[in-house]
This record gives structure tokens, sequence and C-alpha cells, in this order.
């Protein structure tokens, strides 16, 4: 087999990301989320371009899954981020995530699943996902028959 010099692989996550950014931006457009959908985010907390607070960083160094459910405000979303208003233990805050930092998304109520390969980012992942800290449900895995999408089908082995 020949080198892949397209990159498929990075060009699907690009896609899916986009995926998440349309969803992320109808839900910022309406307001609320329709039926039941939930997300469960998880993201890397020292990718490029995120923002979170110092406390929130210090408890979550590696990563952080948030839960967009019935309490979020202020969502906005553009090509490359979005931007969103969460409580932590009754404490507001802003966070700003960019989809390249982004390494899993779950919607439990349809069981939908993305996990992301993080190895085209220059951060380290070491530790495993920290459980969701605002509103929300049990949170992603277990054995409930979602629909996992793994980039990692996409990678060509050596």
């Amino acid at each position: 087999m020949g080198q892949d010099h397209i990159r498929y692989d990075v060009l699907a996550q690009d896609a899916l990301r986009g995926m998440i950014r349309k969803v992320l931006a109808e839900v910022a457009a309406t307001g609320h989320l329709p039926g039941e959908h939930h997300f469960f985010i998880t993201f890397l907390t020292g990718a490029p371009g995120v923002k979170i607070s110092p406390a929130l960083k210090e408890k979550y160094a590696q990563q952080m899954t948030i839960v967009i459910q019935h309490q979020f405000w202020d969502l906005k979303v553009t090509d490359a981020l979005f931007e969103i208003g969460l409580s932590f233990s009754d404490v507001p805050e802003r966070l700003v995530i960019p989809f390249n930092a982004i390494v899993g998304f779950y919607d439990p109520s349809v069981n939908f699943e993305l996990e992301f390969d993080v190895a085209t980012l220059d951060v380290e992942d070491e530790t495993p996902t920290d459980p969701p800290m605002n509103d929300g449900d049990d949170g992603p895995g277990g054995d409930d028959g979602a629909s996992v999408v793994s980039l990692d089908a996409f990678r060509k082995k050596h």
C-alpha cells in the first residue's frame, strides 16, 4: 500500500468535528436542545485556545467532560470554537472550547458517540476521562449499546 498523502484520517476528524459544530450552532440558534438530546463533551484542558477558570484548570489539568443539558447559557458557536456558560458547584463559569480540543462527544438520548484521535494534537493525554462536573446523566461509556465511531478504524496500520 502507498503512503496516505491526502491524510484521510485528519479529513475524517475535521468532518466529524464539523458535525458537532453544526449541532451546537442549531442549539445556539434555538436556545434549547431538541427533545431529550443532551451532550457530554470531553476536551483537553491544555489544548491551544481553551479558556477555563484557573480553578477548573487546576482541578482538570489534562481533560474534562462537560454536560450540555438543562442549565447552560450564552452558547456561541464560531467556525473554530464554541463558548458556553455552565455552573460548577453553583459557581457560574464561562468556557471557550476550540473544536480541535474535543476528544469525545456523546449524546446518550440516542446512544451516539464520537471519539477523536488526540495523536494529531500536541497535547499529552495521560489520564482517563474525568467525570462530568455539571448537570447531567451518568456519563458516557459502559455497555449500553452505544454506537462509537473511532477514527482508528480509518488509520493505516503499519
